[in-house]
């Protein structure tokens, strides 16, 4: 087992992105020089992280790489990442585990954008809140999310799980508006309440069990059962979706 560990360096100007792609585990597999882009600079790792290795390995799936620090800035963590686990112990920037086709992530604070964005396998847990996009492909993409699973434990932005084609999302707080717009398959279950959700969505299973606000009149109520309402839609796109939505909680202002 080898751990990495990347604690974050006190910057001028920490409000400047930073474009970290290049830190998923198999890169730190010998000692291959690794850069970033802090805006239009390229910067070493060791510019911009104290780096600190512990042990060695020759295979990914052995290697723990820890991020430390304010983080919040730092874009792409984990981006086709394959194997290996990434723990992130405060915030994330935006597209964390883009492509992402294995391995592991953890973020013990809050992630931005576009989280596990067009991630094919692997796990992501966030255990705050999760910003727009996430599981979502992005814009003029039509495929989404297409294996894997997110777990988020707070709440989600809008646009959820938006053309979301495979894998499983669990948010346990609330989602923002539109929610499952544009689903081609897998699971988004919301244990909390959402806005507008499943618009244009053409298969796939949204699981509701909070509140539902401002519902498409474009799902078709099915049946009730085992304490649920099943809906099939959007029939506006002659989408075969299922919403099931928890009925002690149903509304459809």
């Amino acid at each position: 087992m080898m751990q990495v560990t990347l604690t974050m360096k006190s910057r001028a100007k920490p409000f400047i992105p930073i474009e970290a792609e290049m830190i998923i585990p198999m890169n730190f597999i010998g000692n291959r020089e690794l850069f970033v882009w802090e805006g239009n600079k390229k910067r070493r790792l060791e510019d911009i992280f104290t780096v600190r290795k512990e042990g060695n390995v020759n295979s990914p799936e052995n290697i723990v790489v820890v991020l430390r620090g304010d983080t919040s800035r730092v874009k792409r963590v984990g981006e086709y990442m394959s194997s290996g686990t990434i723990t992130i112990e405060g915030d994330i920037g935006m597209h964390c585990g883009n492509f992402m086709r294995g391995g592991n992530i953890a973020i013990h604070g809050n992630a931005d954008g576009w989280l596990g964005r067009e991630m094919r396998a692997g796990s992501i847990v966030c255990h705050g809140n999760a910003g727009d996009y996430c599981g979502s492909g992005y814009r003029g993409e039509k495929r989404g999310m297409r294996g894997g699973k997110i777990e988020v434990f707070g709440n989600a932005g809008d646009y959820l799980g938006e053309y979301l084609t495979g894998g499983e999302i669990h948010v346990h707080g609330n989602a923002g508006m539109f929610a499952g717009a544009e689903m081609r398959g897998g699971s988004l279950i919301i244990d909390g309440d959402v806005w507008i959700p499943g618009a244009n969505m053409a298969k796939g299973t949204l699981v509701i069990r909070g509140r539902v606000y401002n519902m498409l009149p474009s799902f078709e109520k099915i049946e009730e059962k085992e304490g649920m309402m099943i809906y099939h839609g959007d029939v506006a796109n002659k989408g075969k979706g299922e919403m099931i939505i928890e009925m002690s909680t149903e509304d459809s202002t």
